[in-house]
């Protein structure tokens, strides 16, 4: 019996673990004693491990070396973004399978992604590591505004800024640099070419090096816009056949090929420059499954489950290999936003096409699903509309999730 050891410092992945144990895994949960009381599977849970206080990549270490003790651990998994790395630290450090500390950091750090796609090949925005101040100048005098000062490590445009002057970049790299946290100093950030245009996400499942699945869909408006700025974030599939969606399918896949991953789930972003002379772009990638209920909406379209096929990739053997279910080719999109109600009711929103609402306070969402790209379209149009004015709130942008450590 194969043991799975999960890794997540927020709550998310029930139905990971749910699944590892249908498929007669034992699953042990490491994460931190703050979120230890969420309500995660236990009923799927052979042990759950909690570490008090904030936790280090070495408090890890050292409970995953206790685990080991008494579970012989056959996958260390990352649950969740800031933990790729920590998982790929354990893996080393206990000699299991999968993916090192080097490969993982192409799919955590924004640095370590964008030298390595400069590598590759791959079309990005121009970028400069917030270090050498040389090399900070001549990016500034070369590379036109506006920049973005990104951290590393984050998600969701988390601690992202916009800048237009030269002053407000080397303020804002001053101001980093006074900071107690080592991580948080400027080191710690890149600058990079700002870069308009439409926001695509391109989900993968991968097995053996190759990706056995993708999903593409488009983000209605930018997910740096919609943190910053607030307003109602929408996302659905990009029309099946299009050339656009196999332009983007072969660049997902040349990421993925070149960055390494040989077993998984990804969640990369790519860009539509307004200049259209300049081509699809990457942005970044993880090694997670896509937030804000890109599962929910991915499975309504295709009935494809991120999250259980990528346990039963985890799982497979050469005696029992995965095989990826046939998925539907449907259409779904999902229209979310911050309410100001705490449970906001969404019953006098009845088109039958929809088939998934958001069960999450302060929030309100819905997926939909059709065989009809335009009509998913005119319902997100119309969703993101309403929302605005039944429910949207505006909060201001979370700069790291540390403070929720």
């Amino acid at each position: 019996m194969q043991t799975i050891l999960c890794i997540a410092s927020f709550f998310k992945g029930n139905e990971f673990i749910r699944e590892c144990r249908r498929q007669g895994a034992r699953v042990v949960l490491l994460t931190r004693e703050k979120v230890a009381k969420e309500e995660w599977a236990r009923d799927a849970l052979d042990d759950l491990v909690a570490i008090p206080g904030r936790s280090s990549v070495q408090a890890y270490l050292m409970a995953a070396s206790e685990i080991a003790r008494r579970h012989q651990i056959s996958r260390v998994v990352a649950l969740e973004e800031y933990d790729i790395v920590t998982a790929a630290h354990i893996r080393e450090h206990l000699c299991v399978p999968g993916m090192g500390a080097t490969t993982a950091r192409y799919f955590q750090d924004k640095l370590a992604m964008r030298v390595k796609a400069r590598d590759l090949g791959i079309p990005q925005p121009d970028f400069v590591p917030l270090v050498n101040h040389q090399s900070i100048n001549e990016f500034i005098n070369q590379v036109a505004p506006p920049w973005m000062l990104k951290p590393r490590v984050g998600a969701s445009s988390m601690g992202m800024k916009k800048f237009s002057l030269a002053g407000d970049v080397w303020a804002a790299a001053m101001e980093l640099d006074a900071r107690n946290e080592t991580h948080e100093r400027s080191d710690f950030h890149l600058l990079e070419q700002f870069v308009a245009g439409a926001v695509y996400h391109v989900d993968s499942l991968i097995q053996g090096g190759k990706v056995q699945f993708s999903n593409v869909s488009r983000y209605g408006t930018p997910p740096f816009d919609i943190v910053h700025g607030g307003g109602v974030t929408t996302s659905q599939t990009v029309p099946h056949g299009s050339s656009f969606r196999r332009r983007l399918l072969a660049l997902n896949r040349k990421v993925l090929r070149g960055f390494g991953i040989e077993r998984g789930v990804t969640h990369a972003e790519f860009i539509e420059p307004l200049d259209s002379n300049r081509g699809v772009m990457f942005l970044e990638v993880a090694a997670r499954v896509g937030g804000a209920y890109t599962a929910e909406t991915i499975e309504a379209g295709t009935g494809i489950n991120m999250w259980r096929e990528w346990a039963r990739i985890e799982l497979a053997t050469n005696e029992r290999p995965y095989i990826l279910p046939e998925p539907r080719k449907d259409y779904s999109g999902i229209a979310l936003s911050l309410a100001r109600q705490e449970w906001p009711t969404t019953r006098d929103y009845t088109d039958p096409e929809i088939v998934f609402r958001i069960p999450k306070r302060d929030h309100v969402g819905l997926i939909v699903r059709s065989n009809k790209h335009e009509r998913v379209t005119q319902l997100l149009e119309d969703y993101a509309e309403r929302f605005s004015r039944d429910f949207t709130a505006v909060m201001p942008a979370e700069e790291r999730a540390e403070q929720h450590l």
